[in-house]
């Protein structure tokens, strides 16, 4: 493509053609000053839309357990019974770190874990029973409800593959949900790939998971995680299936879009990690592709060293970062300070401010999007622009609180 013809094609995206995946492949391998005006447009699409201020949501991390019955490539976070680390909370222990979050200006709980592991592990299933259980995600209901009732924090629940009937009780108890959509291909399913023995990452059941969150209209977090294997056809596929479900349905609240780490505990121990530019080419694409209104952001803590150049991308999150807990998905990546996070934000230009698990454009839509018993608890937490009300503990500080 030459220069000229890349500057038609993205000026036209500004002025509201529609971008294709045909478009999308040819704009996946520019480089230098190609690159650099890809990114530019990108940028002014997400000024256009959400202007200079950048959000992230002020949160604890809670996992509930990281027993699972999937085993992936990638993964560190995910034990077996005996295993050194593996651990179900109580929710007794679950109430203790939320409590010291809510003292530090955390509004959302973000509850991890893994796929049920009661499938698998008689040993989850003796947890489960001793409190009157019979599945992980009928304790993750009780979790969220005690913590929503004892603390008056937002509970965000992301527990991997769901029906109808488990989506509408959590739903009760969660201002907003999420599951990484990760890829659609398949061919990551098959015997090497990074999802080969991993039942719950099969894409058309995550597609029907999202789907009928959808139907629900449930505010829900998305995403792809890159450099694990696909190709920039399936990467740009899987941005066109979130785009396609939103169109559907308009409850995809946030994008992801999250970089591969090797870490050399995981079978992908010598699998090449994707390069900075792979990671803006692909958030400047995601910005095209799911337009100005999307939220899409980057985490910050898995490229420490620049994650403010993201912004030149086009994200307009940071998503979660927490000043209580560790990212136990990543747990060689520690949060960004809130003050260095407000800083190198405003280095770039843009004002950094805390948000709610649930964006403004659901609140404003509370009466559609938020179950009835939930409303009092996100008002008593927002403001008039949706964010995070002034004049609480929610201002960035410093904290040396790691668990």
């Amino acid at each position: 493509m030459t220069t000229r013809r890349l500057l038609r094609l993205l000026r036209e995206c500004l002025d509201g053609r529609a971008f294709t995946p045909g478009d999308a492949l040819l704009l996946s391998s520019v480089e230098g000053e190609d690159l650099t005006a890809l990114l530019r447009v990108a940028a002014e699409l997400r000024d256009r839309h959400k202007g200079r201020t950048v959000t992230f949501s002020p949160k604890v991390f809670i996992p509930l357990t990281n027993l699972c019955r999937d085993f992936c490539g990638y993964c560190t976070f995910r034990k077996a019974p005996g295993e050194e680390g593996a651990r179900t909370l109580t929710l007794d222990e679950v109430l203790e770190t939320v409590r010291r979050a809510a003292a530090m200006g955390c509004t959302e709980v973000l509850f991890s874990l893994g796929d049920k592991p009661e499938a698998i592990y008689p040993e989850m299933r003796e947890f489960l029973r001793q409190g009157g259980y019979r599945r992980t995600l009928e304790y993750l209901y009780d979790a969220c409800r005690i913590v929503l009732e004892e603390t008056g924090l937002l509970p965000h629940a992301n527990p991997g593959l769901m029906g109808r009937a488990d989506l509408e009780r959590l739903r009760q108890v969660n201002v907003s949900m999420g599951l990484m959509l990760e890829n659609v291909s398949e061919r990551l399913t098959a015997p090497g790939g990074p999802h080969a023995d991993a039942p719950d990452k099969k894409p058309s059941a995550r597609l029907r998971t999202l789907a009928e969150a959808g139907r629900l209209r449930i505010p829900f977090t998305t995403g792809i995680l890159i450099g694990i294997g696909e190709t920039w056809e399936e990467r740009i596929a899987s941005l066109y299936a979130i785009r396609d479900l939103h169109e559907r349905h308009g409850h995809i609240q946030e994008v992801i879009v999250q970089n591969f780490r090797v870490k050399p505990e995981i079978p992908m121990h010598d699998h090449p990690q994707p390069e900075y530019e792979e990671e803006a080419r692909t958030i400047a694409l995601a910005r095209l592709i799911l337009g100005g209104d999307m939220n899409i952001q980057a985490p910050p803590n898995l490229t420490p060293e620049c994650y403010e150049w993201y912004l030149n991308a086009g994200i307009n999150d940071w998503g979660g970062v927490s000043p209580v807990t560790r990212d136990f998905i990543n747990p060689e990546a520690p949060w960004p300070e809130l003050v260095e996070l407000a800083e190198r934000t405003a280095a770039a230009g843009f004002t950094l401010r805390p948000r709610l698990p649930i964006y403004p454009e659901y609140i404003a839509r509370a009466e559609r999007f938020i179950a009835p018993e939930l409303i009092p608890y996100v008002e008593r937490l927002c403001g008039d622009d949706g964010l995070v009300a002034a004049g609480g503990n929610h201002e960035p500080h410093r904290s040396d609180v790691r668990l």
